[in-house]
């Protein structure tokens, strides 16, 4: 949820100043089990540039556009980059957190468009995708997930799953190696040392205080989206489970990064997940904390573009 380095403003790339926030929290939601064919739609979220040192917000288009698609009986929104500039590579497609949605992964998306055709699907009652009646548990997040890559007939990906989204990202590379082609587990939960309601929401806090503050709006505007009760029971989920036992399933070539700064996965637990892992490498982004994909999208897209040059090879 931030910009790049050296420029005069930073981008938001929920394009939402207070006024878009206040005009999309009275938005309907969308229905869950439409039968409407696939569609393709022009963004709702078109970006604009936050407010920096003596810049003044403006509205600007992205490479980015919506559609949603019926899986799993679930009307699914899916953020995805146009056709990108080299041909033939492979699809990255990025799994979000806990509590958020595509919005704050737009930053690396468009970074990484530019190279491979992106994908950022809204898991099951956060985002734009419909609202279940109830919490998914992990198992049935990797579920609609596969659901998703099925409907969407992909060809071997690039997964990156960051914080909860990397649990999802791993159980669905233990339990399908044939559909991913490598494996990026960013900010990865959740440490064993902090694996309560407690441990972590405390981590969180400890963040917050360490990340740039314009993604306020955008955090707001994801956890209204999904409703505070299923965020905390979301959490719920991601304490119970036990990630050790999917990371040493894992049989794809993997990059662990994080953030230098990211509490939430500090050193001790994510050279831990690198050694579980069979086939990992640890990247570290310097001065940044747990939302590093979109606080450092540079630095994450040339991470994933180095570790996918090994298995185009092959």
């Amino acid at each position: 949820m931030a910009g790049r380095a050296g420029s005069r403003t930073r981008p938001d790339p929920t394009g939402i100043g207070l006024d878009a926030l206040r005009r999309a929290l009275a938005a309907p939601h969308p229905t869950t089990g439409s039968d409407r064919p696939p569609v393709h739609t022009p963004d709702p979220d078109r970006p604009v540039t936050a407010p920096g040192p003596q810049a003044v917000a403006r509205r600007v288009r992205t490479a980015l556009t919506s559609e949603f698609r019926l899986v799993d009986r679930l009307r699914t929104h899916t953020r995805r980059s146009a056709d990108p500039t080299v041909p033939g590579m492979p699809p990255v497609v990025l799994v979000h957190g806990l509590a958020v949605s595509h919005r704050y992964l737009t930053p690396l998306a468009e970074t990484l468009g530019t190279t491979h055709p992106v994908y950022v699907p809204d898991l099951p009652g956060f985002g734009l995708s419909a609202h279940p009646g109830h919490s998914y548990n992990l198992r049935q997040h990797v579920s609609h997930l596969l659901a998703w890559l099925d409907a969407y007939q992909m060809p071997p990906v690039c997964l990156v799953g960051h914080s909860f989204g990397a649990e999802v990202a791993a159980a669905l590379a233990a339990d399908r190696p044939a559909a991913i082609r490598a494996l990026v587990l960013a900010g990865p939960t959740s440490d064993p040392s902090a694996r309560s309601r407690r441990g972590l929401v405390g981590r969180w806090l400890v963040d917050s205080l360490r990340e740039a503050p314009w993604q306020v709006p955008i955090l707001v505007r994801d956890v209204l989206d999904a409703r505070p009760w299923r965020v905390a029971a979301t959490i719920a989920h991601s304490v119970h489970h036990a990630v050790e036992e999917d990371l040493v399933r894992i049989a794809v070539p993997t990059l662990v990064l994080a953030g230098e700064r990211d509490p939430i996965v500090p050193p001790r637990w994510r050279a831990q997940v690198t050694r579980l892992v069979p086939d990992a490498r640890l990247v570290t982004v310097p001065g940044a904390a747990h939302n590093v994909l979109t606080t450092a999208p540079g630095p994450v897209a040339e991470a994933i573009r180095d570790l996918l040059v090994p298995t185009l090879a092959r």
